[in-house]
């Protein structure tokens, strides 16, 4: 049963871009969701649980998934792998958010964003003690995805990165605090109040890029938590800044962007799904370096050359995945490993392959694999800066010890929405996620339960399925 919805006052007749955003939101369960954003989300959750439930055996997951226990509150929400453990609703989107994004291998978007983890958590922790039906979870999870890629874009993923920002922390706030509203079945006025107090609580800092911290997988995990509070207090009558996007002073936007691009927000709106443009992982790191291990990859199929004979590497990137992948690598921690683009693309020719097996604690210390790693180059290459992040490309050259050169460009990484994972692709990926903690026939439920989930007439059946796991390697 919904509780009463706090009506925020309506302060313009005329509506600015939070207004205009939020007015989308609350109309996305009357709307319905077009058949193609509905396959991309039917896919995303699907992700999302299979990244969820391995990220809860690495440390980090862990690590918050006990805090979150400590902290408790009411017993609201499920705990994945918990086997039933309850605790408050925002506590719960913290644990599962980190545990999706714990290990890098979560959707994303050129947007240069990782929606799933901070948007799926919200609708899952949220949904499940009001018991809402499948329909209303889909609805919630595209309002959450298209307010959080849209904001992205108003604030220009390049200029945004360039400053610091990790733009899934930022941005996050409002992709939950979206499908925390519909949850909620908040009015428009109200919705924008939720928006304004998510804004405000925006964060998410690149910083763990200068010694692998573990704050990255955290972020994802808190804009969930600061979404579900943002909507609560909204609901309650708590009046949030419904200006927050386009306020010269102080707004998100401009406080977070040397070039904002507020014409984002409304391009289009309720016609164009950006949530189209979701792209899911084949390999487990960064997004950005993915067709630069494409490149690597294919050249070594096609002209049959071994690692040992490579001399040399020349990476051709964008200014953006130069500063954010391009730094020397050091093995020091997994996190540091994944976002490494020498790493990336040594690893990958070493073992023909970027998957689980190849960021481990001791793989990221292999002297072969950093020898090589050493001998990667990076240089900005004006035209794949200038299409970046339109298009995540790369142009990689190989020198052989014999002076053979081979060059190859990637547009469009495998995963991209130009070139999709064929659904056995992914549901090899999600098995192999899943199996190893709990078994092929467990697996196989979980996944039968995650692919139905928008017809469920209650999603507090799926999150108590999920509740109850209990992770062999955990």
């Amino acid at each position: 049963m919904r509780e009463a919805v706090q009506h925020s006052p309506d302060v313009s007749s005329s509506p600015g871009a939070t207004g205009l955003l939020a007015e989308f939101i609350s109309h996305v369960p009357r709307r319905g969701v077009p058949d193609p954003v509905r396959r991309v989300l039917q896919t995303a959750v699907v992700d999302a649980v299979g990244c969820g439930l391995f990220g809860l055996t690495t440390p980090a997951a862990q690590i918050i998934q006990e805090f979150a226990r400590e902290q408790g509150g009411p017993a609201q929400a499920t705990l994945w792998a918990s086997g039933g453990a309850r605790v408050s609703s925002a506590n719960a989107a913290l644990a599962i958010g980190t545990a999706i994004h714990a290990f890098d291998f979560d959707d994303h978007h050129r947007a240069k964003i990782h929606p799933g983890a901070a948007v799926l958590p919200a609708v899952m922790a949220l949904g499940e003690p009001r018991q809402i039906d499948g329909r209303t979870a889909l609805a919630a999870l595209a309002a959450g995805y298209e307010a959080m890629s849209r904001v992205s874009l108003a604030a220009n993923p390049n200029s945004s990165r360039m400053r610091g920002w990790h733009l899934t922390g930022t941005c996050g706030t409002f992709g939950a605090a979206a499908a925390a509203s519909v949850v909620l079945g908040l009015d428009a006025a109200t919705t924008a109040s939720a928006l304004g107090l998510a804004g405000t609580q925006s964060a998410g800092l690149w910083a763990f890029n200068a010694d692998g911290a573990m704050s990255k997988r955290f972020h994802p995990g808190r804009s969930a938590q600061s979404g579900i509070v943002a909507a609560l207090l909204a609901q309650k009558g708590f009046h949030g800044p419904r200006q927050i996007l386009e306020a010269t002073d102080g707004g998100f936007l401009a406080a977070t962007s040397d070039e904002v691009r507020i014409e984002e927000i409304a391009r289009d709106l309720g016609q164009t799904w950006r949530t189209e443009g979701v792209c899911f992982k084949p390999y487990s790191c960064c997004g950005s370096n993915h067709s630069s291990v494409d490149a690597a990859l294919r050249l070594m199929a096609e002209h049959g050359f071994r690692a040992a004979q490579v001399s040399r590497v020349i990476v051709g990137i964008s200014r953006v995945v130069e500063r954010q992948t391009g730094f020397v690598y050091r093995p020091t921690t997994v996190l540091n490993a994944q976002m490494s683009l020498r790493f990336n693309v040594a690893v990958a020719l070493v073992d023909g392959q970027a998957l689980i097996a190849q960021f481990t604690e001791a793989r990221v210390k292999d002297p072969v694999v950093c020898d090589l790693a050493s001998r990667v180059e990076v240089e900005i290459d004006p035209e794949m800066d200038a299409i970046y992040p339109g298009r995540y490309a790369a142009i990689v050259t190989i020198v052989l010890d014999d002076g053979r050169r081979f060059r190859r460009r990637v547009d469009d990484p495998k995963g991209m929405p130009e070139n999709r994972m064929t659904a056995e692709d992914l549901e090899a990926k999600f098995l192999s996620l899943v199996e190893p903690g709990v078994g092929k026939e467990t697996a196989a439920e979980v996944l039968d339960a995650a692919t139905a989930l928008f017809e469920s007439s209650n999603i507090a059946a799926f999150a108590h399925q999920l509740g109850a796991l209990r992770l062999r390697d955990a």
